[in-house]
């Protein structure tokens, strides 16, 4: 793995390399996720088909295969393995748990003049989970979507995913089943956003879309946006880690390949203040990978995409990473806590030796749909809100119009509203 000092004289060339790491040529499949998105608001059911069969490679011969039973659920949920399915159990509790303390509430607020303000929270009626499939299924994605929703109070949920073959992962089933998933369909890719945003004779259309996917899945999102909510437009995983000499080198480079076997694309990097640290940990990566199920692709990330940066201090390291802005960001430190308040832009902060990021994956309880490519400048984690919306509530007695209606008056003639300003006057004028 490389290693990179923030001394050496091209360092501000590499770090601009290592900051493009997420840009992804989004023009370039747009014609094409655009010509999809046009032939199902056209033909809605019999694109859908088309596409699975060109895309999956099996045959849709009605529009009742499309959509996976809550039979084959249950029998799922009871074919699954006990200990993987109490594992399911106190992943789904946490989860539930943790999204439990996000739920905003509606207020009311009265005022001495007679002014009634508020605000009412409500969740959208129905929303479509894109839940990943191919290369590999993902449950524990399932739960961190479909969790937050019902936690809202959203009344119905929409799961699509693909099914390559028409084969469907069992314990996404199982998944399903436990959180009472009634509608999910066999539809993946750029078909399956458009589906949901825009409904078929089939899939209803849903108020937001939410969960990961490849290129064609992001670039449908953001095409869709504005016709439906979506959470984020998110790209391959990344990790970046903190460490000063105290750290454990095995546990660096295991917890760096944890994000480099999702995919080719994904990113990890390392900022050290140790020199020490950062070669011990290469040799460690290098260990690891032989040891790999999935070592080609881990290798290609960590090649292409992967690097050891050594800062000259602990402010450098933590600058350069709020920069970074990582999707997951582990802190390996002896002060892990006290580095803390520095930390600016992280889509989840991992502290301690003992908090791998696989943890906050499956069963920690938050949010593991996190802002990548430095996007966690400006998006947060998936969470409660991404399905509820917020109305304003206002009530105004006449005490308080005859109070504040002039002024409100003549900021609408500043702006040469005449029937804005009439409106409150008319009501000044009656006493």
């Amino acid at each position: 793995m490389k290693i990179i000092n923030t001394n050496n004289a091209d360092f501000k060339q590499e770090f601009e390399n290592i900051l493009a790491r997420a840009k992804t040529d989004i023009k370039e499949v747009s014609s094409i996720v655009t010509s999809i998105i046009d032939e199902i608001v056209e033909d809605g059911n019999e694109a859908l088909k088309n596409h699975i069969e060109k895309f999956d490679k099996w045959e849709v011969k009605s529009d009742e295969e499309l959509q996976i039973s809550k039979d084959d659920m249950k029998k799922a949920y009871e074919n699954i393995d006990e200990k993987l399915k109490e594992a399911l159990h106190i992943a789904y509790d946490r989860i539930k748990t943790y999204h439990e303390k996000q739920l905003p509430k509606s207020w009311i607020d009265f005022e001495k003049n007679g002014t009634i303000l508020g605000q009412k929270v409500t969740p959208v009626d129905r929303a479509g989970l894109y839940i990943p499939g191919g290369k590999a299924a993902y449950p524990s994605s399932l739960l961190m979507n479909a969790i937050p929703a019902i936690v809202a109070g959203v009344e119905e949920i929409v799961v699509c995913t693909p099914t390559p073959n028409n084969e469907v992962n069992e314990l996404l089933l199982a998944a399903c089943h436990i959180c009472g998933i009634e509608k999910a369909f066999k539809v993946g890719g750029a078909s399956a956003v458009a589906a949901m945003a825009y409904g078929t004779e089939t899939i209803p259309k849903v108020d937001v879309i939410t969960g990961p996917g490849n290129i064609f899945v992001a670039t449908a999102k953001k095409l869709v946006f504005g016709e439906v909510h979506i959470d984020m437009i998110a790209g391959p995983s990344e990790i970046g880690i903190l460490a000063d000499s105290t750290a454990k080198p095995k546990y660096l480079a295991i917890d760096l390949l944890s994000q480099a076997e999702h995919d080719e694309m994904a990113s990890s990097i390392m900022i050290t203040v140790d020199e020490e640290v950062a070669k011990q940990t290469s040799i460690e990566v290098e260990n690891y990978l032989q040891t790999l199920s999935r070592e080609e692709i881990a290798r290609k990330s960590i090649e292409d995409r992967g690097a050891i940066i050594v800062a000259s201090s602990m402010d450098e390291a933590i600058e350069l990473m709020n920069e970074i802005a990582p999707e997951h960001l582990e802190v390996m430190t002896a002060n892990s806590f006290e580095l803390l308040p520095k930390i600016k832009h992280a889509g989840a902060i991992f502290l301690g030796e003992n908090t791998p990021e696989p943890i906050g994956d499956y069963i920690a309880g938050p949010n593991h749909t996190l802002p990548t490519g430095s996007t966690a400048k400006f998006y947060s984690p998936l969470n409660v809100e991404n399905f509820l919306k917020k109305s304003s509530i206002i009530n105004f007695s006449k005490q308080a119009i005859d109070e504040v209606g002039e002024a409100c008056a003549l900021l609408a003639d500043t702006e040469g509203l005449t029937a804005h300003a009439k409106s409150v006057r008319v009501r000044l004028e009656d006493k």
